[in-house]
């Protein structure tokens, strides 16, 4: 065979695979379509108990009559999408006191304290079974300004449904900072390993109370906190919104000095749990023998070299200059031996000697199973940064992935095996595995809707 035959036989045949693969991509888009968009009203709840205004599922019967943190406002963004691509307007305006009803529910619970609860249950009011200290526990996670923020936007930049609650979303944030932040570094940390939503995260899971300065928790609140910048001058209180932009731009110096990890290219959580570096008197060695003293600790925190999916967060949350995303994406993302897998991002690196794929629904299994959330969050980091074929590639793995589960299934899961695409648990779960049409939407070249 001459070299010019060959040459034309290889293109042809690329070609073809690739066309193979684009029909494939466009049979499971159709095939998610079809499922989602007909029952995706199921989501909206009428007002009942101590859900005082009507609200989101985050899926259909999955969570019946309850309103979760982090899992509304990544559904509601779904839902956007699924409205967008076939709602009329009649149906935009219905659904608009069911997404305001989320953020509202929770900041009908807010006070003077800045605590709110992670999740509401219909049959308990949450004022009621408050812990003893509020100080010391896990909260809403930072996400609430950014659903405001969000529908803000999606209402043509009209704040005024949230004037009369931005006080108690105020103190929320505020409660962040006084009480989950550690003043040495200006990072904030989690109180303990309860309810974080990345269950058994090993940077935090089992680990000492208010040690873990978790770069996923961090990398939420930076953006929580330019979404108060932003609904602080929507409601012409621009001088408050400054002091949050003051906040966000500490935080991200924070995170650049301390998270990332020049020696690895990637951004880690840190261990805050060091004794104070203070002289300590030992007369075992000697009288008046001062330990340490001729040079104490001069660092204020430990790099936790830990890969976990959320060193990618610092792509979806802006935080990443371009050469340090151009590492995160060359020698992390791509690499099959850490995250890269047939079905998306591990959730914890293939390396690591934590991981495991044992189903597990108390603690939800984060250490390896692909997560329809980690998918798409890695999938907007690669896309703001203009890394199109990673980012094109990670959605047609979501694709596929879901696209199968529902065609033999007829159903999507929680999580999945990374390498065969197979479900390890909890048939029905929808939530934010629905943003996969979000993906679908960027990859046909259509409106695409977006977190704030």
């Amino acid at each position: 065979m001459s070299r010019c035959v060959m040459v034309l036989w290889v293109f042809f045949l690329s070609n073809f695979i690739f066309s193979q693969e684009n029909d494939s991509v466009s049979h499971y888009a159709s095939i998610i379509k079809s499922y989602v968009y007909k029952d995706y009203k199921n989501m909206y709840r009428p007002s009942s108990g101590s859900l005082v205004y009507p609200f989101l599922t985050p899926g259909s019967n999955q969570y019946d009559n309850v309103l979760w943190d982090w899992d509304s406002w990544l559904s509601n963004i779904a839902l956007r999408q699924i409205l967008t691509d076939i709602g009329s307007e009649k149906d935009k305006k219905e659904a608009i006191k069911y997404e305001q009803g989320c953020v509202l529910n929770f900041l009908h619970y807010g006070d003077w304290d800045g605590y709110l609860p992670i999740v509401i249950w219909e049959d308990s009011n949450p004022r009621n079974i408050m812990p003893e200290n509020i100080y010391d526990v896990n909260m809403h996670k930072p996400v609430l300004a950014q659903h405001a923020a969000f529908l803000t936007q999606t209402n043509g930049g009209d704040a005024n449904w949230i004037r009369e609650k931005f006080y108690h979303l105020q103190a929320f944030v505020n409660n962040y900072k006084s009480h989950h932040r550690n003043k040495a570094t200006g990072l904030y940390f989690w109180q303990n390993d309860v309810a974080i939503g990345v269950d058994n995260d090993p940077a935090t899971f089992f680990r000492p109370a208010k040690s873990s300065g978790s770069i996923y928790l961090n990398c939420l609140m930076y953006k929580e906190l330019n979404a108060m910048v932003y609904l602080a001058n929507q409601l012409n209180q621009s001088e408050i919104g400054k002091e949050f932009a003051e906040d966000a731009k500490q935080l991200k110096a924070a995170i650049q000095k301390h998270c990332w990890d020049e020696r690895d290219g990637f951004f880690y959580s840190v261990d805050l749990n060091l004794t104070p570096a203070k002289n300590r008197l030992d007369n075992t060695l000697g009288k008046d023998f001062m330990i340490h003293s001729g040079y104490p600790r001069d660092y204020d925190c430990l790099i936790q070299r830990i890969e976990v999916w959320s060193g990618f967060l610092a792509l979806w949350a802006g935080i990443a200059n371009p050469e340090q995303a151009e590492r995160i994406v060359k020698e992390h993302y791509s690499n099959p031996k850490t995250f890269n897998s047939q079905s998306g991002v591990r959730t914890l690196s293939k390396m690591e000697k934590m991981y495991s794929m044992r189903a597990s629904a108390n603690p939800s299994n984060w250490r390896g199973p692909i997560w329809g959330i980690s998918n798409y969050m890695v999938f907007k980091g690669l896309k703001d940064y203009g890394f199109t074929k990673e980012a094109t590639e990670l959605a047609s793995k979501t694709i596929y992935l879901f696209g199968k589960d529902f065609e033999k299934n007829g159903a999507l899961h929680e999580y999945y095996e990374p390498e065969t695409g197979e479900p390890l648990l909890n048939k029905g779960f929808q939530n934010w595995n629905y943003l996969v049409l979000n993906m679908i939407a960027w990859m046909e070249n259509k409106q695409v809707v977006e977190e704030f």
